[in-house]
């Protein structure tokens, strides 16, 4: 269980962020025009302006300025630089459209950007280390209880150990279990039961109250919650298996009676709007940009080995529907029928040039084409082929969940290193884990940080042959 979210204790704006952030924006751009010789002008004083009310609403729109715990800090900077670059990017186009970009020093401008992103980085990771200094030292501690000793309740505990920084001081479980029925290495901690727990919260002797109890003590949860209810105390609750399968769920109706979407794709409306509109931008531009390069690859492949340039193999897409996915020919001989024999390493198979193609995943570029006819997404859970599918399907849990969104050139998956050849089940069974937390946390700033992700680390791996 993921429970890194729980640290997210604060729902508050930070208001210092904010005011910092626009204090680092306006003097990197006054330094940067200093630097170079540049009158600080009432233009880059409107772009300024410009630039800090772009931050103020993406940040907002992504929660930028939430309060960020240990776990997801990393995730916090990368949103961060994605924001930062995003609304930079924004203004330098918006300066172009309008054939303002002579009225500006481009040095100044990029100087600002790249100045500015270091400083603010900078800030970030020292508040978090000053944050950590404290309370080590006990300050702004918040004492906290933990109502039920079971496997959540554990790990949530030990989360909280293993994280002093976080600023969590647990005074302990509360169970109404026996010593001798909980989990070994913390009857220890056991310091009463589920109604003594109550009672120190009505009284104000803990901050929060975290119930780790299962979704099968239902009316002892409910009840726990309306007694709280007139209480100033924060009450978490940390789902089980089947409560955290339906965190993701989408509310509906069918007429008068309310639905709970359990699986269901997580692109919908406007969403997939959004999305269609990415996968047709950056796949066209990145076909323009890369063009040269393609052409040169066909030629090389043509040269290298006798066979068409393109192999297109059948592959399942959105809704488990059959498409034809593009790739450049990397094998002397290629299987699209119903029993296809993976690529190993050494792969008699497998072309000169074509292992340097798989490696580096540049046999994968056409796919861009596939995108833009709307059978792919530039991110998404990779296709397989159909002989895998039928295979894998009978052996992973909520393995065809993953054509609930289109298949994609890469994937959240792959930038984690689950990428090439599935040779074990439990290989399989971990790219499915972690496309199924990609469809379940779907966004399109997900999809801008996996591109990103990408493009440092994703073109090649040891499994990739």
């Amino acid at each position: 269980m993921d429970t890194s979210s729980l640290f997210k204790i604060d729902s508050s704006t930070h208001f210092l962020y904010r005011i910092i952030d626009v204090f680092i924006l306006a003097m990197s751009l006054f330094v940067a025009s200093h630097l170079y010789g540049v009158t600080f002008s009432r233009d880059y004083l409107l772009v300024l302006l410009s630039l800090v009310l772009l931050y103020a609403y993406i940040g907002e729109s992504v929660a930028l300025y939430r309060s960020w715990r240990v776990g997801r800090f990393s995730r916090m900077l990368m949103l961060l630089i994605l924001v930062h670059s995003a609304c930079f990017l924004l203004i330098f186009s918006l300066l172009f459209v309008l054939k303002e970009g002579a009225t500006f020093s481009r040095v100044v401008l990029l100087g600002w950007y790249s100045s500015s992103l270091l400083a603010l980085v900078s800030w970030r990771i020292s508040a978090k280390h000053i944050k950590a200094w404290r309370r080590r030292r006990g300050l702004s501690m918040q004492t906290v209880a933990i109502v039920g000793m079971t496997k959540s309740g554990m790990q949530l505990y030990q989360e909280m150990q293993n994280h002093i920084e976080l600023g969590f001081e647990c005074v302990g479980f509360f169970d109404d279990r026996t010593a001798e029925r909980l989990g070994q290495g913390y009857k220890h901690l056991l310091k009463g039961s589920i109604e003594q727990a109550v009672e120190m919260a009505q009284q104000g002797k803990v901050s929060k109250l975290y119930i780790c109890l299962p979704m099968l003590a239902e009316r002892r949860i409910a009840d726990i919650i309306q007694r709280l209810g007139d209480t100033t105390v924060d009450v978490l609750l940390v789902p089980d298996f089947l409560l955290k399968n339906l965190m993701h769920a989408r509310i509906g109706s069918v007429g008068e009676t309310d639905t709970l979407s359990v699986f269901e794709s997580p692109v919908y409306g406007i969403k997939d709007f959004y999305k269609r509109t990415f996968d047709l931008l950056f796949s066209a531009s990145v076909l323009l940009l890369i063009s040269p390069l393609l052409a040169f690859i066909a030629v090389a492949i043509k040269v290298d080995s006798t066979g068409p340039v393109f192999f297109r193999q059948n592959r399942y897409g959105l809704d488990g529907k059959a498409i034809k996915v593009m790739k450049f020919r990397s094998m002397r001989v290629q299987e699209n029928g119903a029993k296809v024999v993976q690529a190993t390493k050494n792969d008699p198979r497998i072309t000169r040039l074509g292992a340097f193609l798989r490696r580096t995943s540049l046999d994968e570029l056409p796919q861009f084409i596939n995108v833009l006819l709307g059978d792919m997404s530039v991110v998404g859970p990779r296709p397989h082929a159909v002989a895998h599918n039928e295979e894998y399907r009978k052996q992973v849990a909520y393995y065809m969940l993953r054509h609930k969104v289109r298949p994609g050139i890469t994937g959240w998956a792959q930038v984690n290193g689950w990428r090439g050849e599935t040779d074990t089940l439990e290989k399989m069974e971990m790219r499915v884990k972690y496309d199924l937390e990609y469809i379940r946390h779907w966004s399109l700033w997900f999809d801008i940080r996996i591109v990103f992700m990408t493009l440092f680390k994703g073109f090649t791996g040891k499994n990739a042959y």
